[in-house]
């Protein structure tokens, strides 16, 4: 017997008991949509790696737009991108753009990222109280930091949020609006290309337009599409990272305490079980389908003792995984000190997102950074979060100091 998906919008602690009553009965569930179409939706924590390390289990029919259930959640920009490709492509695609995402370079840029922090706090609380922590903080960070990773003017970082907000959006927006937008961010990465390859730099996006006189030649219609990839990949999750983070800091002062006794000593392990909690979002009602990762069969075969057939859709719901009592000492709870905690919000195998290592730094420097600098940091008001954009998030989250 099929469910009906998703199960919401319910408190995030009535989503809770959802997804653990769903753990205790079976590690996946076949689904019907409710604006039309079936899928398998995975939850049980090993069935999600599974189908992860699984290359049978393919993104090729989002591309082509042959799967029904996820096309009013995926906006079609994003299917075309390198996180819905297959080998070889994304085999090869992938191998260019993660070079610039290895872990020395990647600690190469704590540095710079803490003198980011600490300037951006400074500017954040000269002559003031109260202010909004998105636009003063958890914005700014990550937008700078992906621009001068991947060599963007100042100019152009300043419609970064336009246009991402465009492009991710599900809802009230004209789709004459998006593709307009969509077009500007294309020739804008398309133009800036084109002046990095006549005088590169070293940056990513540089490197990239090299690649294409390389052994690894990539057309300029491939570096726009993994350009913009990163461009809205690279900052908007980030954000909403430090945001939630923040938030579930300020409304549980005992885990605040715990992590200010030692922040440079505890900020790894707090930020890995903020990863793990990140999209139940405290203090919102959640829908129940955080970080839901779509595929496809691409023959028949057997996962977790149920049969799926070539062609049917596969979704794994992330969130649900991060939460399953299988694979995590007491899953519902937030646990700062938690020492084992192979949490699959950035995804796993094939698939696991290039800038993770990139974003838990940040993470670790904004958040640390922010305790230390301003320990009594407080809520001075409701935050407002963000609707009809995929990616979600808050548009104001008030505190005072």
């Amino acid at each position: 017997m099929k469910a009906t998906y998703p199960f919401g919008p319910v408190p995030p602690a009535e989503g809770m008991e959802i997804i653990r009553a769903l753990h205790a009965d079976r590690p996946m569930t076949k689904v019907s949509f409710a604006y039309g179409g079936d899928a398998w939706v995975v939850h049980g924590y090993e069935a999600c790696r599974q189908l992860l390390e699984d290359r049978r289990f393919v993104r090729k029919p989002f591309r082509d737009g042959r799967v029904v259930p996820y096309a009013i959640e995926f906006p079609e920009f994003l299917t075309k991108t390198l996180q819905f490709m297959d080998p070889p492509d994304h085999t090869r695609l992938r191998r260019l753009v993660a070079k610039a995402f290895t872990m020395r370079r990647v600690e190469a840029l704590r540095p710079s990222t803490e003198a980011l922090a600490e300037r951006l706090i400074e500017k954040m609380t000269t002559g003031r109280a109260t202010a909004n922590l998105v636009e003063a903080y958890a914005l700014p960070l990550p937008i700078q930091v992906i621009g001068d990773l991947l060599g963007v003017p100042d100019d152009g970082r300043a419609n970064f949020v336009k246009w991402s907000h465009a492009l991710l959006s599900t809802s009230g927006m004209a789709e004459e609006t998006v593709a307009e937008h969509a077009a500007s961010l294309f020739m804008y990465l398309l133009e800036l290309i084109t002046a990095k390859r006549a005088a590169p730099a070293d940056d990513l996006l540089s490197a990239l337009a090299a690649a294409q006189e390389a052994d690894d030649r990539l057309e300029d219609g491939e570096i726009v599409e993994i350009a913009m990839l990163l461009v809205l990949g690279g900052f908007d999750n980030t954000a909403n990272f430090i945001e939630q983070g923040v938030l579930s800091l300020l409304l549980n002062p005992e885990h605040r305490a715990y992590l200010a006794e030692d922040v440079d000593g505890r900020i790894g392990p707090a930020v890995e079980e903020i990863l793990r909690h990140a999209g139940m979002e405290m203090g919102k009602e959640v829908e129940g389908r955080v970080g839901l990762v779509p595929f496809a069969a691409a023959e028949d075969l057997e996962l977790a003792g149920a049969v799926i057939r070539k062609g049917e859709a596969v979704m794994v719901d992330l969130g649900s995984a991060n939460h399953d009592d299988r694979a995590f000492d007491e899953a519902g709870r937030f646990d700062l000190a938690r020492t084992h905690n192979p949490h699959l919000t950035f995804s796993h195998g094939l698939h696991r997102c290039l800038g993770a290592s990139l974003a838990t730094m940040e993470l670790q420097v904004g958040i640390g950074t922010l305790l230390k600098r301003l320990p009594e940091l407080a809520l001075a008001g409701d935050p407002v979060y963000l609707e009809g954009v995929l990616t979600g998030g808050m548009t104001d989250l008030p505190v005072a100091w």
